[in-house]
C-alpha cells in the first residue's frame, strides 16, 4: 500500500494507553530485527548508510518509481554549525540514497519561520540537496489543501499537497532544544508541512499538534544528531550551546525515534509532553516499553 492510500484511512483507530519510560540500556536488548537504529561516531553519509544496512537497505522503505518527499528542518536563517537546521550533508545523502533506490523524483521543501530565501540558502540544504538530484522548491501558499483531521480539538487543517500526494515521506529533523516543548524532533518537524496560522496551534500546543500529526505520519523518520542544539532553541545562534554527538537515529515509527532521541538530552517521557501524548494516543507502531534498539558505533 502506498503511503497516500494509507493516509486516507489513518487516524481513525482507538487511542492507546500511556507507556512508561524504560532505560536506554534495556532498550538495546531484543530480537535481530530492530524497531530503531542508533548509529554514532561517524560522518553523516556513513551514519546513514550504516543505519539503512541494519534495516536491510533503503529498498526496505523506498521502491522503484516512488515519488519521495524528504522533509528536513530548514526553517531558520542559520548556518549549519549552529545546529538550528538539518545537516545539509545528511539531507543530500538521503536524497542520493532515494534516487539510487530508483525513486522517480525526490522533493525537498519546508515552510520556514524566517525569510525562506535566506533559510534555504544559509542552511545550505537547498544547494546540497539540489546537487544530489532533488527537486527543491519553496512553499507555495496555493498548494495547501484542507485535510479532515477529526481530532480532539482540530477538525481540519491545511496540509501541503506535495506531502499528501507523495508515495513515501522521509521525515528528517535535527535534534535540538525548544523553548516551548523542551525538544524538537520528528513529531514537531511535521509542522513544516502545515499551512494556515500556525500560531493558533501554539495554544493547547501538545493536543493540537498530535491531532494533526496522527493523520500525516511519514514512512520513515531519521533524526539528525550529528550536531545538536542544547539551549536557546529552536533558533540558536550561540556555538557554546552546540554539541557534536555525531549520531543518527532511524525508525519507521516517529514516536519510537523521538522517544529514543530523548537520551541525547538526558530526558524521559514525562519530560516531553508531545512525545508522551503521542504514545498515550497510540501513534507509535511499537510498544515503547520494550523497544528493540540496535546500537552501532562506527570505528
Amino acid at each position: 500500500m502506498h503511503r497516500r492510500d494509507f493516509l486516507r484511512t489513518a487516524g481513525s483507530g482507538a487511542l492507546g494507553t500511556a507507556f512508561l519510560a524504560s532505560s536506554f540500556e534495556s532498550m538495546l536488548a531484543g530480537p535481530a530485527s530492530p524497531h530503531v537504529v542508533w548509529v554514532e561516531n561517524g560522518e553523516p553519509a556513513q551514519l546513514l548508510a550504516a543505519a539503512f544496512k541494519e534495516f536491510g537497505g533503503i529498498q526496505h522503505f523506498i521502491s522503484r518509481g516512488d515519488v519521495v518527499v524528504v522533509k528536513p528542518n530548514m526553517g531558520w536563517d542559520r548556518a549549519p554549525q549552529f545546529a538550528a537546521n538539518t545537516n545539509p550533508d545528511l539531507a543530500a545523502a538521503v536524497v542520493r540514497e532515494c534516487l539510487n533506490a530508483g525513486a522517480k523524483v525526490v522533493k525537498v521543501f519546508d515552510r520556514t519561520c524566517n525569510n525562506p530565501l535566506r533559510c534555504y540558502t544559509n542552511s545550505q540544504v537547498e544547494a546540497r540537496t539540489r546537487e544530489a538530484g532533488a527537486d527543491v522548491s519553496q512553499i507555495r501558499e496555493n498548494k495547501f489543501v484542507t485535510k479532515s483531521i477529526n481530532g480532539e480539538i482540530i477538525k481540519e487543517w491545511p496540509i501541503y499537497r506535495d506531502y499528501l500526494e507523495a508515495d513515501k515521506v522521509i521525515n528528517l529533523p535535527i535534534a535540538k532544544h525548544h523553548s516551548l516543548c523542551r525538544v524538537t524532533l520528528g513529531l514537531k518537524n511535521l509542522m513544516g508541512v502545515m499551512g494556515g496560522n500556525r500560531g493558533d496551534i501554539h495554544n493547547m500546543f501538545t493536543q493540537k499538534l498530535i491531532d494533526i500529526d496522527r493523520t500525516i505520519l511519514p514512512t520513515l523518520t531519521i533524526i539528525d544528531a550529528y550536531r545538536i542544539l542544547t539551549a536557546n532553541g529552536p533558533v540558536g545562534g550561540n556555538l557554546a550551546h552546540v554539541k557534536t554527538p555525531r549520531t543518527l537515529i532511524m525508525s519507521p515509527c516517529t514516536v519510537s525515534a523521538d522517544y529514543t532521541a530523548l537520551n541525547l538530552f538526558g530526558l524521559t517521557l514525562d519530560d516531553v509532553d508531545v512525545v508522551k501524548e503521542a504514545a498515550k494516543r497510540g501513534l507509535q507502531k511499537y510498544d515503547i516499553r520494550s523497544l528493540n534498539v540496535k546500537k552501532v558505533r562506527l570505528a
